[in-house]
């Protein structure tokens, strides 16, 4: 015979982030995948392309990633 258990939701309810907040996110994202990308030892050239492939798509969507 199965039991029930009462549960809840245990993440915290925020509020959505203000456009700053997600900029300074997407600052900090990207950043560190230049910085990983650099260390694992990847052209300057390739991560430039790279950046721009995702500068592309935020262009695209119009907004922050």
């Amino acid at each position: 015979m199965a039991a029930l258990a009462v549960v809840r939701d245990m993440r915290e309810h925020w509020a959505p982030a203000s456009a700053e907040e997600l900029e300074q996110f997407e600052t900090d994202a990207l950043s560190g995948f230049v910085l990983a990308r650099a260390s694992a030892g990847l052209a300057d050239g390739t991560i430039r392309g790279d950046v721009g492939h995702l500068d592309q798509i935020r262009t695209w969507f119009g907004r922050p990633l």
